[in-house]
């Protein structure tokens, strides 16, 4: 929390905006005012840029972004635009501002009200699979919120049961109308068809199982150091649970099985279910693991287990994904 604090009181100094100006029309008011001013600013998904202690852990996919746009009203007011890009359709986002408050003074020591500020921005925005966006008028003036409200953006995940004092659960957190820190985080993806025995003939699938399905693998670098492992898999079976892990390589001669690999998951790196839908599903886990780490030093397979069938680590013809870990 202490970060926090300290990221809200430096960063109307140290931060950029984006300023883009808009025209007025005679009939919008007096043009010898000037024109009305206009300001967007940029929020990424919450990979501990603000609470490094505190990236976003759950089930929503992580390239979840925002825009906000303050525009200026003739009346003296301002219109708040939020825009949020890759929303999962049917869920229900709640997108909130919450005033910046001394710690001391909260009943959980955050450093902001718990209850948003519905007079600046309470919104339901429904997600529809791609982009949607919703506005609010306030009697705040375009300075008021661009230069002197001190107070947070946050998008809550809507996979999960609302909290306003773990920030963990936070999809978007930043300081509000003010642009969010550029922590140069380096996202890496890895794509992996259908287990047709490519990594060993032997080992390709038997089973009653679709070849459609399909998995992508993303490790997140944090803020921290860590790393957010996240797994997606497409064309799954409705209903279905998939079971995905890693298992650390190892020697043949000394597995009990003479698998190539150490048949218990590595609960450290990648341990999550996922429940079809008859599309696409994801989940994920922190790792104290970097992505640098992650993708050039350790050694191990990525495995999901076939849903239809009783679950082995030791018949990889049961395994509907198989492929080395992090690698191209």
């Amino acid at each position: 929390m202490k970060n926090l604090t300290h990221y809200l009181a430096t960063a109307a100094l140290g931060l950029a905006v984006i300023a883009t100006t808009t025209s007025c029309d005679k009939e919008e008011g007096d043009m010898n005012n000037g024109p009305l001013r206009s300001m967007t600013y940029m929020y990424d998904f919450n990979n501990g840029q603000v609470v490094p202690s505190a990236p976003y852990e759950g089930m929503h996919m992580d390239n979840l972004m925002a825009t906000m746009k303050v525009d200026e009203l003739q009346d003296g007011g301002s219109r708040i635009t939020v825009t949020l890009t890759n929303t999962v359709d049917g869920a229900m986002y709640m997108v909130h501002a919450h005033d910046a408050a001394d710690p001391a003074t909260t009943p959980n020591n955050t450093p902001y009200n718990e209850s948003p500020n519905g007079n600046v921005f309470s919104q339901m925005i429904d997600g529809n699979g791609g982009t949607v966006s919703q506005s609010q008028n306030t009697t705040m003036s375009f300075d008021q919120l661009t230069m002197n409200y001190n107070g947070f953006f946050v998008v809550h995940d809507p996979l999960q049961a609302i909290s306003t004092t773990n920030i963990s659960t936070y999809l978007i957190v930043g300081t509000f109308a003010r642009n969010q820190a550029n922590a140069n985080l380096t996202r890496s993806t890895f794509n992996y068809a259908f287990n047709n025995g490519q990594l060993v003939p032997a080992f390709a699938y038997g089973g009653a199982h679709p070849g459609t399905l399909s998995a992508q693998l993303s490790i997140q670098e944090l803020a921290d150091g860590r790393s957010r492992v996240g797994i997606a898999l497409m064309n799954t079976l409705n209903g279905e649970m998939y079971m995905a892990h890693t298992h650390d390589m190892a020697d043949p001669a000394t597995t009990p099985n003479g698998t190539p690999y150490i048949e218990s998951p590595n609960g450290d790196i990648l341990n999550v279910m996922l429940t079809g839908n008859g599309g696409i599903v994801f989940n994920s886990q922190i790792s104290a693991l970097s992505r640098n780490n992650l993708t050039s030093d350790y050694d191990g397979f990525l495995v999901v287990h076939d849903p239809l069938q009783a679950i082995s680590t030791v018949d990889p013809t049961t395994y509907v994904i198989l492929g080395v870990f992090g690698r191209n």
